[in-house]
């Protein structure tokens, strides 16, 4: 199927390895010009030049910023050119007790998680409205609609992303522009991987047998019983992004495995 990408330009935040990583290689496959973001201007260049190896003739480039430093953002949106698709993927997570949860930690998720996103799409959304054509994409997840005990604070923010993004939505009423929300599940990133290796090796079984007990005992409600990849998250993000999906616009896509126990 052509997603009619090939005259689009994308921009995808925190897109140096995992998910972020994938959108980005599965929208240069389908012919889009992408510009990937990380920290360091050596893990972007990194990744660019990986990319290009996967994706021969990709038209690919990269800004660096830390999205927890405002100065590093506007420096980030004085650089970039405008945009047809903006995937607002950058984020952080850790599991801490909330009682240990500081002000200060709150703030922090609350700037790159969810800030992030939204100076993005301030500075993109009218020229988006002016055109009549674009893509904004927040990457969430099931934890915004099943908060984890272990780490309130990140749930908290990616529940805040469904109400930017549905928001935002119902000011493109009557235009092509469309504003959706992707939640993945438990998925096979760097960072759980390596959280993988780590609980097997401490309970000295194998990272196989330590997915199976994750999925037993943390996430029970999962149909998939496995980490998806993040080609899996991808393919739906790629869709999302293409002209093909016109007809969707203000939603909460999932892609959770199941995990979440509702219909709708």
């Amino acid at each position: 199927m052509d997603l009619q990408l090939k005259n689009k330009t994308a921009f995808v935040s925190g897109s140096t390895q995992g998910i972020g990583f994938a959108i980005a290689r599965h929208l240069l496959a389908e012919g889009a010009t992408v510009i990937i973001n990380g920290r360091t201007a050596q893990r972007v260049e990194e990744s660019a030049a990986k990319l290009r190896k996967l994706v021969p003739g990709a038209k690919v480039s990269g800004i660096p910023a830390d999205f927890s430093k405002p100065e590093e953002v506007r420096k980030l949106l004085e650089a970039l050119p405008d945009l047809d698709i903006l995937v607002n993927n950058a984020g952080i997570f850790e599991p801490k007790a909330f009682k240990d949860i500081t002000d200060e930690e709150w703030l922090r998720f609350f700037e790159i998680n969810v800030l992030s996103g939204i100076r993005l799409a301030r500075h993109f959304f009218e020229s988006m409205i002016k055109k009549n054509w674009g893509r904004i994409v927040f990457i969430s997840s099931e934890s915004a609609i099943n908060i984890p005990v272990e780490m309130i604070h990140y749930g908290m923010t990616k529940t805040a992303q469904l109400a930017v993004s549905r928001g935002l939505a119902e000011l493109t009423k009557g235009t092509a522009v469309t504003v959706n929300t992707i939640l993945p599940g438990p998925t096979a990133s760097e960072g759980v991987e390596g959280f993988i290796e780590q609980l097997a090796a401490s309970q000295h079984i194998s990272p196989e047998q330590a997915e199976k007990d994750f999925f037993r005992t943390a996430r029970p409600t999962s149909l998939l019983q496995r980490f998806a990849t993040v080609d899996e998250i991808a393919n739906l993000v790629t869709y999302i992004a293409s002209p093909l999906s016109s007809a969707t616009n203000g939603s909460a896509l999932r892609v959770d495995g199941g995990v979440v126990k509702t219909i709708i």
